[in-house]
């Protein structure tokens, strides 16, 4: 174990025990699922759970889930052309959400 692990552990185990990590918000439920944060930089991943805590989601989330979403909706759809609308559908979100990803890339300089 690292001397900065340790120090964390420590530092952690003092605020347990002056009760300091008792009655915080979301206490013992389980932590939500974030794993599309992978591959998000830790500051935009900040700047997104601010603005979703404070119940405003920037356009490239909203996209996120809604390709998300019609994913799961073209994986029950048969052969015919409701699967074919679906996938021109699942196409333009995700041309949409790859512009907003753009967008925000080139506003924040990087």
């Amino acid at each position: 174990m690292s001397w900065l692990s340790r120090l964390a552990e420590r530092q952690m185990q003092k605020a347990r025990l002056k009760g300091q990590l008792q009655g915080l918000a979301g206490e013992g439920k389980p932590l939500p699922d974030r794993t599309g944060d992978a591959f998000t930089s830790a500051g935009d991943a900040v700047g997104f759970r601010i603005m979703a805590e404070a119940g405003v989601l920037p356009e490239e989330i909203v996209l996120k889930k809604r390709v998300a979403e019609q994913m799961a909706r073209l994986a029950d759809l048969p052969e015919g052309a409701a699967r074919k609308a679906a996938m021109a559908e699942l196409a333009d979100l995700q041309m949409r959400q790859a512009m907003a990803e753009e967008a925000r890339r080139k506003f924040m300089g990087g």
